[in-house]
């Protein structure tokens, strides 16, 4: 009788994909303010993108965090109704999401949120909306303060094949991510 639960409870693990790795966050966003960059692991894919994180007298949360919400298009309440396309946040008011100020990304510019191009914004919203955000772990980290971003937590280790120049819309990365689903 032990034999045959055992074998079911395997079957059924096998069956819905339980595994170790599975109940791992399958998306990670590490964002390092010491180098102004979003690097991305989704899956067997890694992207680096160039950020703005917050500027002087702000601060970008460091920690480890979830998703907490999300939105298309969000209007910020605090900032004068700053848009804020593709927004994930994950600490109260702090979010990352879409810019227009594309030209700064690359040095700290923000109030405190993560500003991406908004080509990835888009690409990183839909990757959360798709692994669920149970799934996503967004970590933030000063690699100048801790080390290194390797040893900051999520192993991230990029793949020079997939990793893309520093600014600009990078279209490789969603269509990267489009023929995945």
């Amino acid at each position: 009788m032990k034999k045959t639960v055992l074998m079911a409870a395997v079957f059924v693990a096998m069956l819905f994909g339980a595994s170790g790795q599975g109940w791992a966050a399958s998306l990670v966003a590490n964002i390092d303010v010491s180098s102004q960059t979003m690097t991305v692991r989704y899956g067997a894919s890694v992207y680096r993108w160039s950020v703005s994180t917050a500027r002087k007298g702000y601060i970008t949360p460091r920690g480890s965090y979830r998703p907490q919400r999300t939105a298309r298009m969000w209007y910020s309440r605090k900032y004068d109704m700053s848009p804020m396309p593709h927004s994930v946040f994950f600490r109260g008011g702090y979010a990352i999401h879409g810019t227009g100020a594309v030209r700064q990304l690359g040095r700290p510019a923000s109030h405190g949120c993560v500003r991406l191009h908004p080509t990835n914004a888009a690409a990183f919203y839909a990757m959360v909306r798709q692994a669920g955000f149970g799934n996503t772990r967004i970590v933030v980290t000063n690699s100048r303060d801790s080390g290194s971003l390797l040893s900051a937590g999520a192993g991230l280790t990029p793949s020079p094949a997939v990793l893309f120049k520093r600014s600009g819309p990078l279209l490789p990365a969603r269509a990267a991510f489009d023929a995945r689903r």
